[in-house]
């Protein structure tokens, strides 16, 4: 079973952040001020954002003159991506025992019912 990162899932937990990463991806970086014209939110508030996905790691920042270019760091999306499938896979499995005992309740009310009958 994969450790589950919390710092990485609360940075991607924000749709904001999400947006950024997707905008990322397509465009293949960017920065604060080309990524904020493509969303309703400030410069600053996407900067803000930016500082957060790079203290996990899932972006990297260098300097292109005045600004900051960002790229998305393609290993640590794909570790996050490993973690939420196992994350997944566990649920999952959780979700199949709890479906048997309740299918198993459920057989044992109605022989319980037949019998009485």
């Amino acid at each position: 079973m994969t450790v589950v990162d919390d710092d990485l899932w609360a940075a991607v937990g924000d749709p904001t952040r999400r947006r950024l990463l997707d905008l990322l991806l397509s465009d293949g970086s960017g920065t604060a001020t080309s990524l904020s014209d493509r969303l309703p939110v400030t410069r600053q508030a996407v900067a803000k954002h930016l500082v957060v996905l790079d203290r996990v790691g899932l972006v990297h920042a260098t300097t292109s003159g005045r600004e900051r270019q960002f790229r998305v760091d393609e290993a640590q999306l794909a570790r996050a991506v490993a973690q939420l499938a196992d994350v997944g896979a566990a649920w999952n499995a959780r979700l199949r025992r709890i479906r048997r005992i309740a299918e198993s309740i459920e057989r044992g009310r109605h022989a319980g019912t037949e019998q009485d009958q």
